[in-house]
């Protein structure tokens, strides 16, 4: 096996290797989700979540400023992040992608704060818009916690190297 060496110490070649390297950090895949100014659902694929605070309880995840599904997800305060289960790849490959109904043939139920709760998730996390603030080429969206749940035992999905992967037990 050959080993890849990515280094970079210079503002140029950090911007351009910074992908490559960053891809080396393994994350759990989630779905935000939320009811659009139209009442349609709304949701986008999110790699860059994370817990913010035990107490109170907040989340967080990064969107880019570019998305046109955020302003959607935004729009009435309220969103849901489903933290995807093992199986749900194709469900991440749709939501990712830009222009399609990304809720067609999906099944969904709605959450405490009317935000669609995706069918088979990991878990779901119901939250209030506490703080939102553009950073870098980003926007960070800060949840408070309302209402949580984790229906049923399964493993989650994860997301390295530019692919998705299950959770293997290692010793």
């Amino acid at each position: 096996m050959s080993v890849l060496a990515i280094e970079a110490n210079e503002p140029t070649a950090v911007r351009e290797k910074f992908r490559d390297a960053l891809a080396h950090f393994g994350s759990g895949v989630v779905i935000v989700t939320a009811i659009d100014g139209d009442g349609a659902p709304a949701g986008m694929t999110v790699g860059s979540f994370t817990s913010i605070s035990l107490e109170p309880p907040l989340v967080g995840f990064f969107a880019a400023h570019t998305s046109t599904t955020l302003p959607r997800v935004l729009h009435h305060g309220d969103f849901c992040v489903n933290v995807l289960a093992e199986e749900q790849h194709q469900l991440a490959r749709g939501f990712a992608r830009s222009g399609a109904d990304k809720f067609s043939g999906v099944e969904w139920t709605a959450g405490t704060n009317g935000a669609p709760r995706l069918a088979g998730a990991h878990a779901w996390i119901d939250c209030s818009i506490d703080e939102h603030r553009p950073i870098g080429d980003h926007d960070l969206i800060v949840g408070a916690v309302d209402a949580l749940a984790v229906p049923a035992e399964t493993e989650p999905l994860l997301f390295h190297r530019s692919l998705f992967h299950g959770l293997r037990e290692t010793r």
